[in-house]
Order: C-alpha cells, then structure tokens, then sequence
C-alpha cells in the first residue's frame, strides 16, 4: 500500500512538471547602463512574475541592491507565446506596460507607454 502511495505521489509531480509553461526559467537579460541580470520567471497567482537572482556588470557578478527585485510583473498568457503584464525598469524605477513575445529560448520583452505608441525592446536568452 506504502509503495503505490509513493508512486502515486510521484507521477502527479511529474505530471505537474510536464505541463510547465515555457516561459518559467531563468532569463539574461540585455545590458541595461552597463549590467545585465538573470530573472527567473515562475507563477505569481495566475500569471508569471520575474525576480532578478543575479547581476553582473564589466567585472562580473555583484551584489546589485536590486537583487530579489520583481522585473517581470503579473504577465498573463496571451497564447501563441505571448504575453502582456508590466515590467519595472531599475534604471529609471518606473514601471511600463509589458509584452513578451516567445520563441523557444528566446524572448522579445517590450516595454511601452503612452498606451503602447513609445516603446523599448529587449531580446533575452533562456540561461541553460
């Protein structure tokens, strides 16, 4: 009975594995004033938040005061790999409208004001 409990257990954690979204990982980011970040994107609620776990800089890695920041906010699936929530640019601190465009470990962040007519671009990489 104890052994068909565990493999029970065990196959809903890895059903649960298979059906991850594909945006969920860890992301580089492009150099921002100098610095680029790995964000890793997992479930916030319904939707998919990014936290920064690391930064780097011209000398390598450093403890950025931005660290465990949310950069990817509330980013709900749109379909066909896309998806729309916010993202907090620490550069300037401010916060715009986001979009994600992915494309298997490659993603186009935008973010946009003025109802979406001003935008900046970032290509980020899946980290491996």
């Amino acid at each position: 009975m104890k052994t068909k409990i565990i493999a029970a257990a065990a196959c809903i954690f890895m059903s649960g594995a298979a059906f991850a979204d594909p945006l969920e990982g860890l992301w580089q980011t492009e150099p921002d004033d100098g610095a680029y970040a790995h964000v890793d994107i997992a479930p916030c609620g319904a939707n998919f938040c990014g936290k920064i776990a690391k930064t780097f800089n011209a000398s390598g890695e450093y403890q950025s005061p931005n660290l465990g920041k949310t950069l990817v906010i509330d980013m709900a699936a749109q379909g066909d790999g896309n998806y729309k929530g916010k993202v907090w640019r620490p550069s300037n601190d401010k916060i715009y409208l986001g979009k994600i465009a992915l494309s298997g470990d490659k993603m186009k962040l935008s973010g946009c004001v003025a109802g979406g007519l001003i935008c900046s671009k970032q290509s980020w990489a899946r980290v491996k």
